[in-house]
């Protein structure tokens, strides 16, 4: 063979080697290529979902015609609903109004001037919440307490007959007797034929002895289609009081049950035999000023 044929073909090899691609080099002994990405994310275990929690709707307020019929339920029930209304939005003065008076007439005053003094925090400026404090600290008997919300209340509305007529209950408790006559008039001015108002001023003079004065305004109160029970068992008081048991007794019976009548005859004859023409303050009988 010639010499440079010989020494050709040595060149051309190695020339071929390294063209060649290192797998085409080392088809057995090479580097394995990387995963495609696809396959990478199937060998990756899936991350489990998380469980979203439950959504809670928030409670909702009465709407007006819910509201409308509450206003018609018994205290108790009443209560409840408005306990309800304010737990939602204690902001909502409306509520916390109608809640105080429903927890006032079960007897609660202490949860009801609460109710009522964080209403006033929202709007000090409420007429029907003044009011509301103010009938509150009378029920507790510490009228003291009624007499600035009453006053405030008065200013907001000079012609309403209501901010007068506590705030004269307010001084007859504090012991202030002639400014409590002079809010008791007053009342009676602005509102002549109110059975409450009325009713408020008699039984303020029946307990300084002028029964028959008191008679007369409460005569005046039960010629009233708008009269209440309590008004009636006032004027029944005064007249039992004044000797005259079988007319207390015929009034008393249009409210009363039977063994309530009794006991306020009962107390009425006790009353007139140690010689009482007033009715004492914390008196047993089942009767209260006409309300406000």
């Amino acid at each position: 063979m010639c010499p440079k044929r010989v020494l050709a073909a040595t060149v051309v090899i190695p020339a071929v080697l390294l063209l060649a691609g290192p797998a085409a080099a080392w088809p057995f002994g090479g580097k394995k290529d990387a995963p495609a990405p696809a396959a990478a994310a199937a060998a990756t275990p899936a991350a489990s979902p998380q469980k979203t929690p439950p959504v809670i709707a928030a409670p909702q307020k009465a709407t007006p015609a819910q509201r409308a019929e509450a206003r018609r339920y018994e205290p108790l029930a009443a209560a409840a609903f408005w306990g309800r209304e304010v737990d939602i939005d204690p902001r909502d003065v409306e509520a916390s109004i109608a809640l105080s008076q429903s927890l006032r007439t079960l007897g609660r005053f202490q949860d009801a001037a609460d109710t009522i003094q964080a209403a006033l925090i929202v709007d000090p400026n409420n007429l029907n919440a003044l009011l509301e404090i103010a009938r509150a600290k009378i029920g507790m008997n510490q009228g003291f307490y009624a007499i600035e919300p009453a006053r405030k209340a008065a200013a907001l509305a000079p012609r309403d007959w209501r901010p007068v007529g506590l705030l004269a209950v307010a001084y007859e408790q504090a012991q202030r007797d002639e400014e409590a006559l002079a809010a008791h008039r007053q009342a009676v001015a602005l509102a002549p034929d109110e059975p409450a108002a009325l009713s408020n001023y008699a039984m303020f003079q029946a307990a300084r002895g002028d029964l028959p004065g008191a008679e007369t305004l409460l005569r005046r109160a039960v010629a009233s289609p708008r009269v209440t029970a309590k008004v009636r068992q006032n004027l029944a008081l005064v007249v039992g009081l004044q000797g005259r048991l079988p007319e207390a007794e015929r009034l008393a019976r249009q409210d009363l049950p039977p063994e309530m009548v009794a006991s306020n005859l009962a107390w009425l004859r006790a009353a007139l035999a140690q010689g009482g023409g007033t009715p004492a303050a914390g008196r047993s009988y089942q009767s209260v000023t006409g309300g406000l």
